[in-house]
Formats: structure tokens, sequence, C-alpha cells
């Protein structure tokens, strides 16, 4: 006697409820390890609001610490100003000229002075690299592997302001 076998389909089915079980177990253990980093290059800049407030009469007038950045209609650097003064345009030694007058008023080799503040007012249409040199210039310098901060509070001009 001969036995026949049915041919059946060979479907094989997935448990879902296990697979979703591990992929809930991989979230979790991502979510718990993550480790969050503060961002690199982190400056204290202060955006304009719109409109300047205005001081009281018993403060002393803060120092003149103002850099106007002027663009040329490809955006690059036309003239750097210091305080009303004109500093150059050839890059990058303006900017290492603005470095070491923002270290003469910050306090020379002390650096650090916490009641200082740089109003920064570029063009509308200069490269961002002459801005970022520019915070950079007024943030301090590099001697050798350590960072002497002169400035850490930088605002940059309301738009609105007459130049």
């Amino acid at each position: 006697m001969k036995i026949r076998r049915k041919e059946t389909d060979t479907k094989v089915d997935m448990q879902m409820s296990a697979m979703i079980d591990i992929v809930f177990q991989l979230l979790i253990f991502f979510l718990l390890t993550l480790k969050i980093v503060p961002p690199e290059g982190d400056f204290n800049i202060n955006m304009p609001l719109g409109a300047v407030s205005q001081q009281a009469d018993d403060t002393p007038p803060p120092l003149d610490l103002k850099v106007r950045l002027e663009a040329n209609e490809d955006g690059t650097l036309s003239q750097l100003w210091f305080g009303g003064r004109s500093l150059g345009n050839d890059f990058p030694f303006c900017f290492e000229r603005l470095n070491s007058e923002i270290g003469q008023i910050a306090g020379g080799q002390q650096g650090f002075s916490d009641d200082l503040e740089v109003e920064l007012n570029p063009d509308y249409n200069l490269h961002y690299r002459y801005i970022v040199k520019a915070i950079s210039s007024c943030r301090g310098r590099m001697q050798g592997d350590q960072q002497i901060t002169y400035i850490e509070k930088i605002k940059f001009a309301p738009i609105n302001q007459p130049q």
C-alpha cells in the first residue's frame, strides 16, 4: 500500500509580537544610553530684539566697543571699523589688529573682562567667514594650547539702527 503525501504550502508565520518587543527594547536601550553633549562653538551672543532699550540715568556710559563690518557688492570685506577708527581691509591682518585693540581694552595679559560687551554691526550681504572671524577676534586669542578670553558678551546691532 502506497501512502501519498499531500503537498502543502510551506508558509512560515513570523511572530510579530516578539519582533516588536525587540525593537522597543533596542529603542529604550539607545534612549537611555544617549549622552547629550553641549554644542561645539557655543558663543554667548545676544541677537537684537528690534527696539533698543534705554539705559538708566545713574549708570555710567559703556565703552564704545562697536565693530562695524562694511561689505563690497560681492560680499567681501570693504572696511573694518572699531570704535569709529578704521582698521583696514587687509584680511586677516585687520582682524589681528582688532584682536590686539580688544586685548588692550580688556586687560592685556590677564584677559577676560566680565562687564564689557562688544556690538557687531555687519552689512547684510557680508560673507559669514568675516563675521565669524570678527567674533573670534573679539572673543580672545590662543596662547599655545590655552585660550585667553578677552570678552564673552557679544551682541549684534539692530538692523533698524542708523549707521
